[in-house]
Parts: C-alpha cells; structure tokens; sequence
C-alpha cells in the first residue's frame, strides 16, 4: 500500500447532536456535528419533530396562506 495516499483515521470520532455526544464511531474527523440522528428522527423514536430546512414552511405558507385554496376555479 502506498503511503501518504490516505486520509487520517480516528476511530473515536465524536458525534453532537445539540451540544452534547451522542455516540462514537470511527471516521476520517475528529469529531462531527449532525441535525438528525436515529435518537431523534420521527421514525425510530415515534415522536413528531420540526425541522424547519431554510424558511421553506413560511414560503409555503406565504404562498398558499389565506383564501387560496377555497378560491373558485374556472371551468369547475
């Protein structure tokens, strides 16, 4: 194998999530810092959560808000 050809190797990488570690495991980084992982994704823990990606919830809102949808079509 040549060498100097691969990253650097830390097999205890860090994990944050929110400030605090949440696992450890092996990477080419010193440590990471993740918005979602299994311990708070809606489909393992069940729970709803929010994540508002770039203020697309207030463009659709903005887009769609008030009367848009009871509006009468023509030809309907």
């Amino acid at each position: 194998m040549k060498q100097d050809t691969h990253p650097t190797y830390y097999p205890n990488c860090k994990v944050y999530h929110n400030g605090e570690v949440v696992m450890t495991v092996g990477a080419t980084v010193p440590e990471m810092h993740v918005e979602v992982w299994s311990g708070s994704h809606p489909f393992f823990t069940g729970k709803q959560a929010f994540v508002d990606a770039a203020g697309r919830v207030e463009k659709f809102q903005r887009k769609f808000g008030g009367n848009y949808f009871s509006k009468d079509k023509k030809g309907k």
